[in-house]
């Protein structure tokens, strides 16, 4: 899809795009920067009066400055935020933007002035607002600002299982959805899902794994912060038949009661923050039967990435998740080791196929985006939801991302 230079945002509905931040020093020192991190990169870098920088040759992606000034003046007043907001803004654009991430996946870190490097990263990258922290009130805020947008929304870019996870592929033209129920059966595997079982889930999204644990027979008590996904989520349950079977709560995993045979949870320790992963994997512990299983699929990050960042305010905390962080392989081993009996016997990886789900939702978002308009979103949000999925599908393509599944077994 080629990509035009947006229209200003609407001052109302993003009072922190309409007006680029003014600072002259720092906008210098990120331009230099931004050059020189540019230039071996295989890409072009076209500014307005046909200047080009980047390695790229013919057929490379194509980054447009469309206003040199506020990108720049965006990029030092906030760094990969900056980035992020300047792309809103359409400050900057491209005709592909996975492709073009991708080069800069490993090269963002670069972008902070390196004056403000010495100074240290607490001036270099925003810290995480005291207002985002998990807590039971802030986790309920944080996770409605996404989830509650509209159901709508997301069933114009998801498959038919609404499924928003990673799908797990086994061939190149293998549809979404097929995908998606071998994603959601490799879960309930490794938790030993069968019949008869009572089964908690800790994440509904939108009850595709709760159905399925269902149709294999078992008895599911399912808990989600998002008013709009248990609203569907029930209606969806009752369409398939398994109503009997499935109870659909608005409750905490912190709230979770009683004792289950088997837990499973799909991408929602991503969203507990690392101040609360003892509280959740102890809550884990706590509910598992003797003998029983636990499911989880979780993003994933390199370690000392995960360490280096996780007090920074990000990008993708600012508008699109806030308040979570992803964990490295390590930190969910550790806090098995010392908040809990469990240990993992079992763990898979899924990052390439992360890649491609993206990608599906990617392009179903964009060509339906007329549907998605017709709902009252407006042109930032679609470049801030189209560079959401294409800096995620770009950081799953280099490996900067990952995601496994685990199975976990009391030791």
């Amino acid at each position: 899809m080629t990509t035009e230079p947006a229209t200003r945002p609407d001052a109302h509905r993003w009072p922190d795009l309409a007006t680029p931040p003014r600072s002259p020093v720092r906008a210098r020192i990120a331009e230099a920067l931004f050059r020189h991190a540019v230039r071996p990169l295989p890409v072009r870098v076209v500014f307005p009066d046909g200047r080009c920088l980047g390695a790229g040759g013919r057929g490379a992606p194509v980054m447009r400055i469309e206003r040199p000034a506020a990108f720049f003046h965006r990029l030092g007043a906030g760094s990969k935020i900056g980035f992020g907001e300047a792309y809103m803004a359409g400050d900057w654009t491209t005709d592909d933007l996975p492709e073009l991430l991708t080069p800069f996946a490993a090269q963002l870190s670069s972008l902070v002035p390196p004056l403000l490097q010495r100074i240290g990263r607490r001036l270099a990258e925003p810290r995480r607002p005291a207002t985002e922290e998990m807590t039971l009130d802030g986790a309920r805020a944080n996770i409605r600002r996404h989830y509650d947008l509209s159901n709508e929304l997301f069933a114009t870019f998801l498959d038919e299982t609404m499924t928003y996870s990673a799908a797990w592929f086994e061939a190149p033209d293998e549809p979404l959805a097929d995908a998606q129920r071998r994603k959601i059966d490799g879960v309930l595997d490794l938790a030993r899902v069968t019949a008869g079982q009572h089964v908690l889930e800790i994440g509904t999204g939108w009850g595709a794994l709760a159905i399925r644990a269902a149709q294999r027979g078992a008895r599911v008590t399912t808990l989600t912060l998002s008013v709009e996904q248990a609203r569907l989520a029930r209606q969806r349950i009752a369409e398939a038949g398994v109503a009997e079977r499935v109870q659909v709560l608005l409750r905490d995993y912190r709230e979770a009661h009683g004792s289950y045979d088997a837990v499973v949870s799909v991408e929602m320790v991503e969203a507990v923050g690392d101040r609360y992963w003892p509280t959740y994997f102890a809550t884990l512990d706590r509910v598992l039967r003797p003998g029983g299983r636990v499911g989880l699929q979780s993003i994933t990050m390199p370690d000392d990435r995960m360490r280096a960042t996780r007090r920074d305010h990000t990008w993708i905390h600012k508008y699109v998740f806030p308040g979570g962080l992803i964990p490295s392989v390590e930190a969910i081993e550790e806090n098995l080791a010392e908040h809990t009996t469990l240990r993992a016997v079992e763990r898979r990886s899924l990052g390439p196929d992360y890649a491609r789900t993206l990608a599906h939702w990617r392009r179903a978002f964009l060509d339906r985006w007329a549907d998605v308009a017709a709902l009252g979103f407006d042109e930032t949000f679609r470049r801030m939801w189209e560079f959401y999925l294409g800096y995620c599908e770009a950081g799953f393509r280099v490996g900067y991302l990952d995601v496994h599944q685990f199975s976990f077994a009391r030791r």
